[in-house]
């Protein structure tokens, strides 16, 4: 990645459908002119399970569960699969920059080069990380996040989700993953398949984004900033016009038949 631009800091805590609005709001201003590349952790204050922009929520979410939960469930901009996130237990950030500080000629070689950061943090700490193509972050052949992109006059959004820990009852309780159902079974065969930083090192999630932010640091310059009134308004609107509404969260219909 081209390093020569500052790059900004952004880690704010907001509502799931705010996070979803300001990912389109800083792609806009970035396009605009507007501001700078960005960094963005995400602060979670709720639970939530975020599905992708193709996908219909009633394939991917047991709804009744999710209410039973008092989970959130809110539509992203980008592709790729849902998501189960709880406060403290997920490190999430999004990161917007212009096409052109890309090294990479290719879709799947960018993943690789904006994931690349995040891997070598994790290996710094002891984790065995890599990347997995197309958007996984994997150790010994288990997951712990994927990421999603988004491209749109000259700019890419690009974020991702790692697991720092993981209730996996409840995951299962409010997403369709399979054919299993909640069960000691299912429990044990989705916890071979994920792997929560929390299991590989003693750091906590704090000291673990301390060191990604430092890493990322060593590549371009960054500076710590806060996101303006004007971002900040204009991504309530756009909460308010789209991405708190149900016209957006449904926009996907049923592609499968119902199981039971």
């Amino acid at each position: 990645m081209n390093s020569d631009r500052e790059w900004r800091l952004v880690q704010e805590t907001y509502s799931p459908a705010m996070h979803m609005a300001l990912d389109e709001e800083l792609t806009d201003r970035l396009a605009s002119g507007e501001t700078r590349p960005t960094l963005r952790i995400w602060e979670w204050p709720t639970p939530a399970v975020v599905i992708g922009r193709f996908q219909a929520l009633k394939d991917e979410v047991f709804e009744p569960m999710a209410k039973k939960n008092n989970i959130e469930i809110v539509r992203r901009m980008t592709g790729g699969g849902a998501m189960f996130t709880e406060p403290k237990n997920v490190i999430t950030y999004s990161l917007t920059l212009p096409e052109d500080m890309l090294e990479s000629n290719d879709i799947l070689g960018s993943y690789r080069e904006l994931e690349q950061w995040s891997v070598q943090a994790l290996t710094d700490i002891g984790i065995d990380a890599e990347h997995k193509p197309v958007n996984d972050i994997i150790t010994n052949g288990r997951k712990i996040g994927g990421s999603a992109q988004a491209r749109r006059d000259g700019v890419v959004l690009h974020h991702t989700m790692m697991a720092y820990d993981i209730d996996i009852k409840t995951m299962l309780q409010v997403l369709k993953i399979g054919k299993e159902k909640i069960s000691d079974k299912a429990i044990k065969s989705a916890a071979k398949r994920v792997a929560p930083i929390s299991e590989n090192t003693d750091l906590s999630r704090d000291e673990v984004l301390e060191q990604m932010i430092s890493r990322f640091s060593e590549q371009t310059p960054l500076q710590e900033d806060s996101l303006s009134q004007a971002t900040i308004k204009n991504a309530e609107q756009r909460v308010k016009d789209k991405y708190g509404t149900d016209e957006w969260l449904y926009r996907v219909q049923r592609q499968f038949d119902e199981t039971t």
